[in-house]
């Protein structure tokens, strides 16, 4: 005979509904989670700069703001770029003695066609001959119609350690000479150890970028035109992160120094966009650090 089933079936609907609410509440809480992550990435460049104190630049005393780009920042549309109010760019043609970057010839042209200030630089490596890195980034630039000098990157992450100070500082000066001995006005990016090492007491009558991430009046003692104050920018017609520029002074000064691309020299003063002076003692040298 068949037994009769005893278990309370009233409770079934019960627990249904539990596991229900359960399951809706795992959903939102997944949604949630994943709404905050995607807010958290596109929002990661203000977290960042509340977290490391980072600056925003004055765009009153310093308007003329840049990038710099290469292969690994994908597909750029650089009328989004200009758009979004950047005035110029550096792309990276080369590196050593025989690499180059496979985005920079459509780097140049896109950027050359949406008005952009265009400039290209090359990353130096410290156990390579100086004339062979010239020539490589020679091969590159060939033929571009450039606004802004050729710029050498020098800089110790990511490169040569065991290398040392003395003879990276033969191999810069024989590519930087090389490249001027062909018409060429050059500049050197670097940050506080490679500005210790290689231009206050090497290069020093050169153009200068700085990479540091303070508010570019602070670095008025030390003359250089462009300052690079975050690897985490965020920028219109780019995916994902990107170097942020500033140029060192105002729309005049940038002007005039288009029209030669001088170096900028020590002086008892240094003029601000504002009109005023600031009076700088000599003894008193801003030294800034590696920020990478």
């Amino acid at each position: 005979m068949k037994k009769k089933d005893t278990r309370n079936t009233e409770s079934r609907p019960a627990m249904s509904k539990k596991m229900k609410l359960v399951l809706t509440g795992l959903a939102v809480l997944l949604v949630g989670v994943g709404a905050a992550t995607f807010w958290a990435y596109r929002n990661r460049v203000d977290i960042q700069h509340w977290w490391r104190g980072e600056i925003v630049v004055d765009r009153n005393k310093y308007p003329i703001l840049g990038i710099d780009v290469s292969a690994h920042n994908g597909d750029i549309d650089f009328n989004k770029v200009k758009a979004d109010g950047y005035t110029f760019v550096f792309i990276k043609a080369s590196e050593g003695e025989d690499y180059h970057d496979s985005k920079f010839l459509t780097n140049y042209e896109n950027a050359r066609k949406a008005g952009l200030k265009v400039g290209a630089y090359h990353f130096f490596r410290k156990k390579t001959d100086g004339l062979n890195q010239a020539k490589n980034f020679l091969e590159m630039v060939a033929g571009r119609n450039l606004d802004l000098p050729l710029v050498v990157d020098v800089e110790d992450w990511s490169n040569d350690e065991q290398i040392k100070d003395e003879r990276t500082q033969q191999h810069l000066d024989a590519m930087l000479d090389n490249l001027r001995s062909r018409g060429h006005k050059v500049m050197i990016y670097t940050n506080g150890d490679g500005y210790k090492k290689y231009i206050k007491n090497g290069q020093i009558n050169i153009n200068l970028w700085l990479c540091s991430f303070r508010q570019p009046d602070k670095l008025k003692h030390i003359p250089h035109q462009l300052q690079q104050y975050s690897h985490w920018g965020r920028v219109k017609g780019i995916w994902g992160d990107v170097d942020l520029n500033v140029f060192n002074g105002n729309v005049k000064q940038w002007e005039m120094w288009l029209e030669n691309l001088s170096p900028m020299q020590p002086a008892d003063t240094t003029t601000i966009s504002n009109g005023d002076s600031v009076n700088i003692n000599d003894q008193d040298i801003f030294i800034i650090h590696d920020e990478l």
